[in-house]
């Protein structure tokens, strides 16, 4: 992932390295560790992978186990299909000998009433049976076959079982490495807003576009998120009324343009901590507040989607969450109702 700050030391006259490491203190981008904002971007990309592979893996598990109850259902209905055919032949066989089945041929002919009744009778007899043990044998053979596949089924569904409990794992670990960057990056972020000293934009790998597909003019600022306090709300944070729309996402989450503008100001002093205003066309402005990071500077064009930053809780904040602003000047004091002004473009919060 590509990452470079932009900042130094520079003495108005020149001196030797000593006396410039010991009087000219340096920049808090070139203190801080450079490469948080690159492994969190990283982190992410990898955590939502983890997150994917282990759903599918879930899902999968379902499905096999919903197989394999559907299977026991079924063999069970095999097996008793089988105890009933056992049981017809049991009765044919008393039926047999309580109506002389077990008398001698001769016996039987001299109390038959003619020797075709007989015949008749004891072929019928001999066909239904012969019927009864075809169909015990099919069935048998259904339920050997059924076994089989339950026994690999069940087999799959172990393997599936295993596949998940390792994807649990790997999704925790990285989710635990997450958790520990996105704190080192927060830190960071406290230390260079307490000095005053914004640090420079760290260019990350921009999101890539997927072949095919049309660029929206218009989107949220963040993509997956809970909105959280609302515009014109009310509450002891806020000398008056909230302002903009809040958005609740982790830190280092990748907070993006909602639409075409050039970067009006990048900031990080005062109650909004690290932020970053947009102007776009028609007169507007959006900021983009409590970041953690920047990934822009000030005059740069940005097109709809592009990243400006990572999410944070700098500022006058109570945690992570994103504050998203629209205004008619790049002032406070001038803002709309964000979730308005995004409905009239086609987004819906």
């Amino acid at each position: 992932m590509r990452l470079r700050h932009r900042g130094g030391c520079r003495p108005l006259l020149v001196v030797s390295v000593l006396l410039c490491a010991l009087l000219c203190p340096a920049p808090a981008d070139a203190a801080e560790g450079p490469g948080t904002s690159a492994e969190v971007a990283r982190l992410y990309e990898e955590a939502s992978a983890a997150t994917a592979r282990y759903e599918a893996g879930r899902r999968a598990a379902k499905a096999q186990r919903k197989k394999v109850r559907k299977l026991d259902r079924l063999l069970a209905k095999e097996r008793r299909a089988v105890d009933g055919l056992h049981a017809d032949l049991g009765r044919m066989a008393g039926a047999q000998y309580r109506s002389g089945g077990g008398l001698p041929h001769a016996a039987r002919l001299l109390l038959a009433e003619s020797p075709e009744e007989l015949m008749r009778g004891q072929r019928l007899l001999g066909q239904a049976g012969l019927a009864v043990t075809h169909a015990v044998g099919r069935t048998q053979r259904a339920a050997a076959s059924l076994a089989d596949a339950k026994h690999r089924a069940d087999r799959a569904r172990r393997s599936l079982d295993r596949r998940h409990a390792r994807l649990a794992r790997l999704k925790r670990g990285i989710e635990s490495k997450l958790e520990s960057a996105r704190w080192t990056l927060q830190g960071e972020a406290d230390r260079s807003v307490a000095a005053g000293r914004c640090r420079g934009a760290v260019r990350l790998d921009q999101p890539k576009r997927k072949k095919g597909t049309s660029t929206r003019a218009w989107m949220t600022p963040v993509k997956k998120y809970e909105l959280s306090a609302g515009f014109d709300s009310a509450g002891a944070h806020w000398a008056h009324r909230h302002t903009g729309q809040d958005f609740a996402v982790g830190i280092g989450a990748p907070v993006r343009a909602v639409g075409a503008g050039r970067v009006k100001s990048v900031s990080c002093g005062g109650g909004f901590g690290i932020e970053v205003v947009v102007a776009h066309k028609g007169g507007y402005y959006t900021q983009y507040a409590h970041l953690a990071a920047v990934t822009v500077d000030q005059g740069e064009r940005v097109r709809p989607g592009q990243w400006l930053g990572q999410a944070g809780t700098t500022g006058n904040s109570t945690g992570p969450h994103l504050h998203f602003e629209v205004r008619l000047t790049p002032q406070q004091g001038s803002a709309v109702d964000p979730g308005k002004w995004l409905k009239g473009r086609g987004v819906r919060l």
